[in-house]
């Protein structure tokens, strides 16, 4: 190491534990009875509600908001449960601002929408923390259904079959339940472990057999699986991230976000986890302001993000963006790293600036900035690890590194399916994946009882 380059500065316990509890608290307080009723009486019961129609999971809100008014708390989660299993995390994570909020009629310059995310966890934290079960399992059908993946998609999937009547056992890779659920989301988002609290409901139906740290191309092969099951579902999200192509990409303190979240979110204390001084964040979506918003809630002085176009291209909505800027975020767009700089440790990031050409495609430009880094988290998305699968899912179409299916989930196979962050054409949301993995399930269904 040259002697003029700065040490590293990395170390945990930068703040004191209460400022770190506070820190990490509920991002947003569930609301209190009377300002439930409030915020349900702002409803106006669209006939042809705009809201159910941006919801993918087809919730009836005005359905759900109209009993939660007339206290029936458990008609209200009856009603968001049978179309989202999943329904008390999307309400914490799913994007509420750009799909049924945005919607709500209410959504003026004048108005504000109706809180339908609180309003939904408003009426399904009580079955969670209850765990009540509303859900019953149809007559024995003598079909078994392999799901692969337990997270949002295969759970999904999975709850549904079971109540469908069919046996299903769930190979998981992971030593809990939940995917990105239990390992990919910020930690203030869902405490108080939420997420296996969620999973613990979704699998207490019966006729469903989990079996964690198995995985698909390690453990389990497609054709193991289609000859000892009825059907397959494959919900096995992206377990790849994706790289820069930089040449020293690799030196020590530039690492993948999705694996320090993993890290935090599995963390029995947070004031050991050493976090740098200095973040440089690269990347524009909902991983990069999660990793962004929690370096700086865990004591870092300077959190830069960086992305290579402008604000309305991020994949992070206006509202975590907003949420990164008041925390003390700095987010930079327009710019690309070129050269990640130092000897044996990472101590800077070189950028580029970018702009559009005439033709509307993105082009380096000459000017370029340096950002001095601890630590360099790489933020630019996941693919599915085909290396790893080659074989394991031999006789699979699949395009851009992900799976091919239809309009419910069935791939180039007869008798396997596929859903959630893995298959062609996703948009990488919780509620589309719990979406695929439900409607799969009906699909696999009429399968199972036409064989």
């Amino acid at each position: 190491m040259s002697h003029r380059e700065q040490q590293p500065d990395i170390r945990s316990q930068r703040l004191q534990k209460d400022e770190i509890e506070t820190n990490f608290g509920e991002l947003h307080p569930p609301l209190s009875r009377s300002e439930a009723l409030i915020a349900a009486d702002r409803c106006y019961f669209c006939y042809d509600a705009p809201c159910t129609t941006a919801c993918p999971t087809d919730i009836d809100i005005p359905g759900f908001i109209q009993k939660i008014r007339s206290d029936n708390l458990r008609g209200s989660a009856r009603t968001i449960l049978e179309e989202n299993i999943f329904g008390g995390m999307c309400a914490r994570v799913c994007p509420t601002e750009v799909l049924c909020e945005e919607a709500c009629v209410r959504h003026t310059h004048e108005d504000k929408p109706v809180e339908i995310g609180l309003l939904q966890r408003y009426a399904t934290d009580p079955i969670f923390d209850k765990q009540t079960q509303l859900f019953t399992r149809a007559a024995a059908s003598g079909k078994k259904v392999a799901v692969v993946g337990g997270g949002p998609a295969g759970l999904s999937c999975a709850h549904r079959l079971a109540m469908l009547g069919h046996d299903v056992v769930v190979f998981n890779r992971d030593a809990k339940p939940g995917g990105l659920n239990e390992y990919g989301i910020a930690a203030y988002k869902t405490v108080d472990d939420f997420a296996q609290k969620e999973a613990e409901y979704i699998l207490s139906i019966g006729g469903i057999e989990l079996r964690n740290g198995e995985a698909l191309g390690e453990d389990l092969t497609l054709d193991t699986l289609r000859d000892a099951y009825d059907a397959v579902f494959i919900g096995v999200g992206l377990g790849s991230t994706n790289e820069l192509g930089l040449e020293r990409e690799s030196i020590p303190g530039v690492e993948n976000a999705i694996e320090y979240i993993a890290e935090l979110r599995q963390a029995a204390d947070l004031c050991k986890l050493p976090v740098g001084r200095r973040v440089v964040v690269i990347g524009g979506g909902m991983t990069a302001i999660d990793i962004a918003v929690q370096s700086k809630r865990l004591g870092a002085e300077r959190v830069d993000v960086v992305y290579r176009r402008g604000p309305e291209q991020m994949g992070a909505s206006q509202y975590e963006q907003d949420l990164a800027k008041t925390s003390g975020v700095t987010i930079h767009h327009w710019a690309k790293p070129v050269e990640f700089k130092g000897d044996a440790h990472v101590t800077t990031v070189r950028f580029e600036r970018t702009a559009l050409d005439k033709n509307g495609r993105l082009t380096a430009t000459a000017e370029r900035f340096e950002l001095t880094a601890d630590t360099v988290f790489k933020a630019i998305g996941q693919t599915l690890d085909t290396d790893l699968l080659r074989d394991a899912i031999a006789g699979l179409e699949t395009q851009h590194d992900r799976i091919v299916v239809d309009n419910t989930g069935k791939t180039s196979l007869p008798d396997v399916w596929a859903g959630g962050d893995c298959v062609a054409g996703g948009d990488d949301l919780t509620v589309t994946a719990v979406q695929h993995g439900k409607v799969a399930a009906m699909a696999i269904d009429r399968y199972l009882r036409e064989d």
